[in-house]
């Protein structure tokens, strides 16, 4: 006998089965010594055989548009692939040795005897489908959030190296123009003006700090007013107008205000004074454009926050999914920027509160945003719209890409099915987002055509 029960105890999932079980097992199974490099079976090949590894190592490995990828890997006293119960039917990928293999294997046909005669034995090989579908369904869930994770970070990054590179920025120059302030101080106090004068020219300031205007001037509109303000201010004594009439104009200080400050400064005073207001106006400029970053940094990691719901209980709870779907688009901007994508954003502002796993539904929306990013050209449109639907939330995400072609509809909830290259996705997106509405009890379906993908996702109110 080439295989002895003996040999059997060392796979630990068969290690307590009786002995007649396992004298049972060898009796209806044939030995197979696989070669480096040969397939204990590959893609397409019907899962109908149960093996047993007693040498060697397999490596499980599934394509990705031409290229390889290794998901699992059989050691030796591992057991793989069919097992009692078991629903799957066609094999997805390759099992390859990568050390010489000596493999135990028996014919699905022999299952239904086991299941009524053999019952420890097949109670062994139930437990083993069960380990491996928890560690399966764990190990790429985790994969694909990692993967998510990584796309989020990297785009995170770059929102908030704009802001913090704007805020260093600025804070460096406006350090930098505190630092001439003293002598611009010193010609202000050694005008001699009256209290009347003195109220023109706040009155004037003040105005446009407290109630600073919208400039919405084109291009040519600004040129115009710079080159006119810029010869006024020459022409009554201004020594260095070039370098007020930008500030000036941010703040819609044109030539009739000035004319205002000059009838009350006089002609003397009137080059100090209005240095002293750009001054003030360059100043305030500075510190909105920190405080403008500053803000920008806070609604990301409100964002943040708000997406992986870090604040709350891991347990379902009403929600608005707007919240959700907001904060998910605010992560994933950068790449929405990047390509030029317009959104169109449709919620019913009476929108009921499902009961969900925040960090999970936000998942969802993770995978599919980013898979219709992807999915389309730059300068394409993404629309997103949710609203009651009878008992569900109705939520539709629909992108302008190049559709999925047909034969792929039946196939893109399949684990591992993906059309991107190796390194860009894994696989599992669709998979995950499956099993999730699937926990929550609702229930999503895609539509294709060149031009229009949609996905709608039914989350039930109660």
């Amino acid at each position: 006998m080439e295989v002895t029960p003996q040999d059997l105890r060392q796979v630990s999932a068969i290690s307590e089965v009786p002995e007649e079980q396992l004298l049972w097992l060898i009796q209806n199974s044939h030995v197979e010594r696989i070669p480096v490099g040969g397939f204990i079976f590959t893609k397409g090949d019907p899962i109908d055989k149960l093996y047993i590894l007693l040498e060697g190592e397999v490596d499980i490995k599934i394509e990705q548009n031409g290229n390889y990828k290794l998901v699992a890997k059989v050691h030796k006293n591992g057991i793989s692939g069919s097992l009692p119960y078991s629903r799957a039917t066609t094999a997805i990928g390759y099992g390859e040795a990568v050390r010489e293999c000596k493999v135990l294997v028996m014919s699905k046909e022999h299952f239904k005897e086991m299941t009524t005669s053999f019952y420890e034995l097949a109670e062994a090989f139930v437990h083993e489908m069960t380990s491996r579908t928890r560690e399966f369904a764990k190990s790429n869930v985790q994969a694909e959030k990692m993967m998510a994770l990584g796309k989020l970070s990297a785009g995170l990054a770059h929102e908030l190296n704009n802001p913090a590179s704007a805020m260093a920025r600025g804070a460096k120059e406006l350090k930098k123009h505190l630092g001439n302030v003293p002598e611009k101080f010193k010609r202000v106090i050694s005008i001699k003006a009256t209290p009347e004068q003195i109220d023109v020219i706040n009155d004037v300031l003040f105005d446009k700090l407290t109630h600073r205007p919208e400039n919405n001037m084109g291009l040519m509109e600004r040129t115009e007013k710079e080159d006119a303000l810029e010869q006024w201010l020459e022409e009554h004594g201004v020594e260095n107008a070039y370098e007020l009439t930008e500030t000036l104009l941010d703040f819609c200080m044109d030539a009739k205000a000035m004319e205002k400050i000059y009838e009350a400064t006089g002609d003397t005073n009137f080059p100090s004074a209005i240095e002293w207001i750009e001054n003030v106006l360059t100043t305030e400029k500075m510190v909105d454009e920190i405080q403008e970053a500053a803000q920008r940094i806070s609604d990301l990691v409100a964002s943040v926050k708000s997406y992986t719901h870090m604040d709350s209980a891991p347990e379902r709870q009403p929600t608005d999914i707007r919240t959700g779907i907001k904060s998910t688009l605010t992560m994933l901007n950068h790449k929405l920027k990047q390509k030029k994508i317009t959104i169109e954003k449709e919620f019913d502002q009476d929108l009921p509160h499902p009961k969900i796993m925040v960090s999970e539904i936000n998942q969802v929306w993770t995978n599919l945003i980013d898979n219709a990013i992807d999915a389309m050209n730059p300068g394409g449109k993404l629309q997103v719209r949710s609203r009651k639907d009878g008992n569900f939330v109705k939520t539709e995400i629909i992108d302008n890409g190049k559709g999925i072609p047909e034969a792929h509809l039946n196939t893109i909830f399949d684990p591992f099915f993906t059309t991107k290259a190796i390194g860009e996705g894994t696989g599992m997106g669709l998979e995950v987002v499956q099993r999730i509405i699937n926990q929550h009890q609702g229930e999503i379906k895609v539509t294709s055509k060149p031009g229009e993908t949609k996905f709608i996702v039914c989350l039930p109110i109660a």
